[in-house]
């Protein structure tokens, strides 16, 4: 039971146990809900058959006191049973979301956009901690309260008994049909509401664009109608459920109706006595309230089955597994016979091998679309390969653990990553435990001091979301200057310099220069003045090796690379 429990609401196992236990304090409260009941019809019986004495007065006054004290107590429990472990288990749901983000391959990220992520990790886990606490429980609760009150009525007339449960199963039945239709609403209503964000996120970042290009208004009218195709679809899916929850609490007032029918004709026969009948029109007055509260919620419920699936989906994603210790002998990249497809009907690398030796520069060159960047994630272990074997000196890196591994890299991406925070901060994500002096000097390999002193607050500038406060080359040298304060024995260069001026690319290249000393390094150009000077080229086409050697072979075979270089030495000589 523990089980389905983790897999129906996407739970820890700690989280399971807590709403089976927060469930039986729900029913524990409901049924001393019906402690003063019992004591008022004690109080009746004695009033009516004359036999109450003043001795029994301190026995109903201790009666009450204890009867209240049991209803605080069971909804103390009630209460820490469902809200507080709830809320615990929210921030584990988080937790180990991000923790199976961590650790997933990153052609999980390619099927998926930041918002749909977002979502699951912010908004899932706020609605599945609502449902948990507020309807979850109090459900299986009152459902667990009312079968027990329900069954032990059969125990003093069974006849009155029936009349007031009959209308039990078929209040299930009721409720149980408007789950599946529930489901297919929820999907719908879900998708509107991805699509919706998605179109705001979208909105706001290409902003720039869109003003650039008078679009606003026709892109705004087009997201007008995501936002009313989400309130169309939330109205639809109330209104779905409406229809049977309401269906099924007006059966459960029914039964109020035959349990006062049947003991009126009952008594008039002679076959019940009217404390027994006052008994039941207690019990049933107070009998379906759980219950039907609960299934005001149910709504609420259902629709947490989208979330579920989502964060299911990202819990039962394959990790990236492998040994924590490191094997290698040296730092030469090999790949062998690789091939990868992003999925399975296109395959994007087919048999690339080659190898990039320590102490050397490899380029990897190629048109656009060739392969390159997919080649560079798959050294790296982004991605996992589908055929082949890659090794960095003879350790096969699909059997390495990828944080591991990682600590044989320096990564520097053209499009850089920073965060907002000072530039110190930024470059010490480069090795978390370096001191300001390790920081500033690696800050100096890589050309930072240059603006940097020009600063307000120097190196405790902060630089804003994703380093807005600065250029493009700044932002590049930052990331540079990460990769010497890591100095990692591999250099991984991913068109580096690609998008920046003159003035700024030398700077650039004049750190890179400095960086990639002794080291192995693989670097991704189109610039081919860029890896004139590497000491192999790999050149990446349609998927495959064209052609691999040093620079001035390659010039001579007249291939592939001969020909990229003739046509940017014929772009450089184009004036207007």
């Amino acid at each position: 039971m523990i089980k389905k429990l983790q897999r129906r609401f996407a739970l820890s196992r700690k989280g399971a146990v807590d709403t089976v236990k927060g469930s039986i304090f729900c029913a524990l409260q409901n049924i001393s809900f019906m402690l003063p009941v019992i004591m008022l019809y004690y109080l009746v019986s004695e009033l009516i058959s004359n036999s109450l004495s003043r001795s029994r007065i301190p026995f109903y006054v201790i009666g009450c006191v204890i009867c209240a004290a049991v209803i605080v107590i069971c909804t103390i429990l009630q209460y820490n049973g469902t809200f507080f472990t709830t809320y615990e288990e929210s921030g584990v749901r988080r937790v180990s979301l991000a923790e199976q983000l961590r650790k997933i391959p990153l052609s999980f990220f390619g099927k998926k956009d930041l918002a749909d992520l977002t979502s699951s990790i912010m908004n899932d886990c706020a609605v599945l901690e609502q449902s948990q606490s507020h309807f979850v429980e109090p459900l299986i609760g009152s459902i667990i309260s009312t079968v027990l009150i329900a069954v032990s009525l059969l125990f003093f007339n069974v006849r009155m008994a029936l009349a007031a449960i009959w209308v039990l199963p078929v209040a299930f039945i009721i409720v149980g049909t408007a789950s599946n239709v529930q489901k297919k609403l929820s999907q719908k209503s879900m998708a509107a509401k991805m699509a919706c964000e998605d179109g705001i996120q979208e909105c706001i970042e290409t902003m720039g664009d869109l003003r650039s290009n008078n679009a606003e208004e026709k892109y705004l009218n087009g997201l007008e109608k995501k936002i009313r195709a989400v309130e169309t679809r939330l109205i639809k899916s109330e209104l779905g459920t409406a229809v049977f929850v309401v269906s099924a609490s007006l059966v459960l007032r029914l039964g109020i109706a035959t349990t006062a029918l049947t003991g009126a004709y009952l008594l008039t026969k002679g076959e019940l006595d009217i404390i027994t009948f006052f008994m039941f029109l207690l019990v049933v007055s107070r009998l379906y309230e759980p219950l039907e509260g609960s299934l005001q919620n149910l709504a609420g419920i259902i629709a947490t089955n989208s979330n579920i699936e989502r964060m299911n989906e990202i819990l039962d994603y394959d990790i990236q597994t492998g040994s924590d210790k490191l094997t290698n002998n040296g730092y030469d990249i090999e790949f062998s016979d690789v091939g990868f497809s992003y999925n399975s009907k296109e395959a994007v690398l087919r048999d690339v091998s080659f190898t990039a030796k320590q102490g050397e520069v490899t380029a990897l060159v190629g048109p656009s679309g060739g392969g390159k960047t997919t080649v560079s994630r798959l050294a790296t272990r982004f991605w996992d390969i589908d055929k082949g074997k890659i090794t960095v000196g003879g350790m096969d890196i699909s059997k390495t653990d990828p944080e591991t591994l990682m600590s044989l890299y320096s990564v520097v991406f053209q499009d850089v990553t920073l965060f907002d925070n000072t530039i110190t901060e930024n470059i010490r994500i480069g090795k978390k435990d370096a001191t300001d002096e390790e920081v500033i000097a690696a800050a100096k390999l890589a050309n930072v001091t240059e603006f940097v002193e020009k600063l307000p607050d120097k190196w405790n500038s902060t630089i804003g979301e994703n380093g807005c406060e600065l250029s493009g080359g700044e932002r590049q040298r930052i990331s540079i200057a990460r990769a010497f304060l890591k100095d990692a024995p591999i250099i991984l260069l991913d068109e580096a310099t690609a998008s920046l001026d003159v003035e700024n690319e030398t700077a650039i290249q004049t750190a890179l220069s400095r960086l990639i000393k002794n080291k192995t390094v693989l670097i991704i150009a189109h610039r081919m003045r860029t890896v004139s000077g590497a000491d192999k080229i790999v050149v990446l086409k349609d998927g495959s090796v064209a052609e691999q050697g040093s620079p001035s072979t390659l010039i001579k075979e007249n291939g592939e690379f001969a020909r990229m270089v003739k046509l940017q030495t014929e772009s450089l000589e184009w004036t207007i």
